[in-house]
């Protein structure tokens, strides 16, 4: 009941003008977006590649209005990876159709998109495009899949969510391609008729796509994480769910997959000491970093993954 609030919360108007008029809100949204310009971006960036972590910079922003909006949130992150080459930082980027135009009008999405994985691979750079809610899983794989057939499959990854039934088929489609896939739970409200309602069931299913993604993986080659840090293994496990992440190690090890095959994926702000340990032991870690004005969806849908953010953020609250 709580998550799906804070679900509805995270899409409702009315609630973004109250919460980010609360200068504690933004105090504790901090905690997990690295800042409002690419300038913050790019030094929380340094710090995570000091300790040998990699990152994907995410321009917050998504459901644009307007086919203007679209084509400047299209030039932000055009901007953001002339800064990621400028800079030498390892990172790619992570996008949201929505942020680009897929809700007013498919052919603009595609047209800014394609403009993006130009620029990216000019620049010998990745971008992962995000997952969304349910409506959008289809024509996002299938812009995804135009993509690396006209050329950019070493260019382009996926998100896919674990809570759909559907999920396993959309895995070993992907494996068959070779794709590069971020592995997720999910993070919206979806009916009980296309996705597991339950947590347990969710996490049996993590597993299993985990499985499917490592073999899928070694059946290509055993592709490793390129030096740069911004091209990743075609296994992505993006989870802070410490279960789900020892089950990913065992697994790798009982089948011989090299740990520079097996990336984890984790969010800024929240297990810096996870993220750390696995660096130290040998696997790359990459770490999603936002940043942006439109930070509120983004930050209460963190809110609604886990009741420690929330009694986080409730505890600021009252300390003023």
């Amino acid at each position: 009941m709580l998550r799906s609030l804070l679900i509805y919360l995270s899409k409702a108007e009315w609630a973004r003008r109250i919460v980010t008029r609360w200068p504690i809100a933004w105090r504790v949204a901090g905690r997990f977006v690295a800042g409002e310009t690419p300038d913050d971006a790019i030094r929380a960036i340094k710090i995570l590649n000091e300790k040998g972590i990699c990152a994907t910079l995410d321009h917050l922003g998504e459901n644009v209005t307007s086919v203007d909006e679209a084509r400047q949130a299209t030039e932000d992150v055009l901007h953001i990876l002339d800064e990621i080459n400028r800079t030498g930082v390892k990172s790619g980027v992570s996008i949201k159709l929505s942020q680009i135009g897929l809700l007013l009008d498919v052919a603009e999405c595609e047209i800014n998109l394609r403009r993006i994985v130009e620029r990216a691979k000019s620049y010998e750079n990745f971008v992962r495009i995000d997952m969304e809610d349910s409506p959008f899983t289809d024509v996002t794989l299938e812009l995804f899949r135009k993509l690396r057939t006209d050329g950019f499959a070493d260019t382009v990854g996926i998100v896919i969510q674990a809570y759909f039934y559907r999920t396993e088929e959309d895995i070993r489609l992907l494996m068959e391609e070779q794709a590069r896939v971020r592995l997720c739970k999910g993070a919206y409200k979806e009916p009980p008729e296309i996705a597991f309602p339950k947590k347990a069931d969710v996490d049996i299913n993590f597993d299993m796509l985990t499985a499917m993604l490592i073999d899928g993986a070694a059946k290509a080659g055993l592709p490793r994480i390129t030096e740069c840090g911004r091209f990743p293994p075609i296994p992505a496990i993006a989870s802070h769910d410490e279960a789900r992440i020892i089950f990913a190690k065992q697994y790798a090890e009982d089948v011989n997959f090299p740990k520079d095959g097996l990336e984890f994926q984790m969010l800024h702000g929240i297990r810096r000491d996870l993220q750390e340990q696995l660096a130290a032991e040998g696997y790359p870690v990459r770490v999603y970093v936002p940043y942006g004005t439109e930070w509120y969806p983004y930050f209460v849908r963190r809110l609604a993954e886990r009741p420690a953010n929330l009694w986080f953020f409730i505890a600021n609250f009252l300390r003023g």
